[in-house]
């Protein structure tokens, strides 16, 4: 069965027409939802703490900017965009007990909801608009015209409004453009957990450092090895991107097409699988997200450990040194403890 995509003359703009729209955050993701909106001529108000940098930005920006209470208290429609961790603090003290009777509480991921670390009140609205992108690139391809596609779902729907609020509200992203998907919470939640855990950062990060590691230990020079691993993966990215496997197998010569066959599942095998499954089910039955609350609870030492870790790793400090010289790249260097919103980066509060 095919899944039914919407796009833009599924969504009616007019479910927002006279509301407000609080976005709590400033960061990748809500920058991007709040210009979007707002260039898409919804009213929209930015929640930020009285102290954040980012007020300048949101005024510069032509947006209204409010504490966060003040901003939820005028809102009809909230949209929660600090990351993860953060959020049920930022609930319990200043969302929750602010809430207009029958807004909608918006995320763009399910994950304080489905493990039940946010729990409305009843009555209130609860929808979800999830961009699959970085909020860098919600916000260029909207600018260019286009749209990241995105996933929805309600998962309450008090008034008889939510659907109809969330679509609108899909489509003042741009989301629409490029269709969205309708799903529930849950299957959000662990489907985006386990495709960042498993391939999209770290089974990609994982495999790009081994298989560096493996040409320097064999004595190959590690600018070489940084061409051969990681560099290059952009450019397979892209061809799969616009044209899937096949379009990427289309593209590469035949020899990179048989040793993709005969040694890519060599390397990828069934113990990966299984070791896929194990992520998975401790995605499904909560237990990484209890350890992933546990660590900030404890102030973060395993993260920062590893974070610094990886940092300082020879793939690192290769790349940072060819990147510099190519200026056509626009390089970035991430600075240790460099928070993530000011170099625009992937995640950013909820994604």
């Amino acid at each position: 069965m095919t899944a039914k995509m919407y796009y833009d003359n599924d969504a009616d703009p007019a479910a927002l027409a006279g509301k407000t729209v609080a976005i709590i955050g400033y960061g990748s993701q809500g920058h991007a939802h709040a210009l979007n909106l707002h260039e898409s001529g919804v009213d929209v108000v930015v929640g930020l703490a009285a102290s954040s940098k980012s007020r300048a930005l949101v005024e510069d920006a032509g947006i209204r900017v409010a504490d966060v209470a003040d901003a939820v208290r005028s809102a009809d429609v909230v949209m929660i965009l600090v990351p993860d961790t953060a959020q049920k603090a930022v609930y319990d003290t200043e969302i929750g007990p602010n809430l207009r009777p029958g807004a909608l509480l918006m995320f763009a991921h399910g994950f304080n909801i489905h493990f039940n670390r946010i729990d409305p009140p009843a009555g209130i609205d609860v929808g979800m608009v999830a961009p699959k992108g970085p909020g860098h690139l919600l916000r260029s391809v909207y600018q260019a015209g286009g749209g990241v596609p995105a996933l929805f779902a309600v998962y309450r729907d008090a008034t008889g409004t939510a659907r109809a609020k969330t679509l609108a509200y899909a489509r003042a992203i741009g989301a629409t453009r490029a269709g969205v998907l309708e799903t529930t919470f849950a299957e959000e939640t662990e489907t985006d957990l386990f495709g960042e855990q498993s391939v999209l950062c770290g089974g990609t990060a994982a495999l790009v450092k081994m298989a560096f590691e493996t040409l320097v230990e064999a004595g190959y020079q590690p600018e070489l090895a940084y061409f051969e691993t990681l560099h290059e993966l952009k450019l397979i990215v892209d061809l799969m991107y616009r044209g899937g496997l096949n379009f990427m197998r289309f593209s590469v010569s035949d020899t990179a097409e048989w040793g993709d066959y005969v040694s890519g599942p060599r390397i990828i095998d069934s113990h990966v699988r299984e070791t896929m499954k194990q992520v998975l089910t401790e995605i499904q039955d909560g237990s990484f997200a209890a350890r992933w609350i546990t660590e900030n609870e404890a102030g973060r030492p395993n993260f920062d450990r590893l974070r610094q870790q990886d940092h300082d790793h020879l793939v690192e400090r290769v790349g940072a040194s060819l990147r510099s010289q190519m200026a056509f790249l626009n390089p970035i260097e991430v600075k240790a403890g460099q928070a993530q919103a000011s170099v625009g980066a992937p995640g950013g509060g909820s994604r």
